[in-house]
């Protein structure tokens, strides 16, 4: 076992997937951090560690701004003094899924802890159907932006190969050149240097053959969604990301019922613009302290990993 029983804590690392990547990809949830891929490109910024708790339970612990918190993508554990445990040496619990947070709300209120909707952190879905055709009145100005891109520009589509990956570290550095300031770009990076290993899958797009746009992401929720990672686009090419997003879309597999395109982070621009796709619904999570710390739990929109 490469995750250390309770109260033992590990730094993640590759060596872990084959005993961390199965127990997450069988919560039904659609949680977009709980995946192999998500907590391990973002061990270093939130500094994860992972630990083992009794009945096959995960513990994930992180730092954010000098606040210890603590995950739980399989529940609360039965015993309650592994609970206090947890409680006592972090500052909040966070990412808790509604399933999970339903049968122990009353245990938590009635053991002096507050639970809370984390609205800045909800995952955004929307049926790829939709993302896909694009029809109705709502989605008038998302078409005209897709059509001005394939009628103004030459364009092609690839899926992400270990041939073409040099082309998307491309358009990814030329991102940053253009985004000065914390982002997530060193996840980013890794990501697209380890897609293969981490089992992600990629969309290129190319105006007049030099790359332009790409997508990164992976399953999610049994196979009932995709998440989508990272996207990326370079250039001054009017509605290229209208296009990616809805090629990406007509790419995937019909089996795959939902996108999940994650948090909006408290960003009230992102949040705007994630509306206006029109989401089907959101994937709730909760965050849950201690009722002496309500005023020291940090702010909500600041401890969410950051996309684009």
């Amino acid at each position: 076992m490469n995750i250390p029983e309770f109260p033992e804590w590990k730094s993640i690392d590759r060596d872990m997937r084959p005993e961390l990547h199965p127990r997450l990809s069988i919560i039904p949830d659609g949680i977009s951090e709980f995946t192999f891929a998500g907590l391990y490109l973002f061990r270093n910024t939130y500094q994860y560690r992972l630990s083992r708790l009794p009945g096959m339970r995960l513990a994930i612990s992180g730092i954010k701004e000098g606040k210890r918190f603590f995950m739980l993508p399989c529940g609360l554990p039965d015993d309650p003094a592994v609970c206090k445990a947890l409680f006592s040496d972090h500052d909040y619990l966070k990412g808790l899924s509604e399933s999970n947070a339903d049968p122990v709300r009353i245990r938590l209120e009635n053991a002096g802890y507050v639970i809370e909707e984390d609205r800045d952190n909800f995952d955004y879905l929307y049926l790829r159907k939709d993302l896909a055709d694009l029809t109705g009145k709502q989605y008038h100005k998302k078409r005209n932006h897709v059509n001005a891109f394939i009628n103004n520009y030459a364009y092609d589509e690839q899926p992400l190969t270990p041939a073409n990956t040099d082309d998307a570290l491309q358009i990814l550095e030329e991102w940053q050149r253009t985004h000065d300031g914390e982002n997530d770009y060193a996840a980013a990076r890794e990501a697209l240097e380890h897609w293969q290993e981490l089992d992600l899958n990629g969309y290129i797009v190319y105006v007049d053959r030099k790359p332009a746009a790409y997508t990164l992401g992976e399953p999610l929720a049994r196979g009932r969604s995709f998440v989508v990672h990272f996207e990326k686009a370079v250039g001054d090419y009017r509605g290229i990301y209208q296009f990616i997003n809805k090629a990406f879309a007509c790419m995937l597999p019909r089996h795959y019922i939902h996108i999940n395109r994650e948090q909006d982070l408290g960003d009230e621009g992102l949040r705007q613009s994630k509306m206006t796709y029109r989401p089907c619904g959101f994937v709730k999570k909760y965050r849950v302290y201690r009722a002496e710390t309500e005023n020291n739990a940090g702010s909500n929109a600041t401890d969410s990993q950051e996309r684009s």
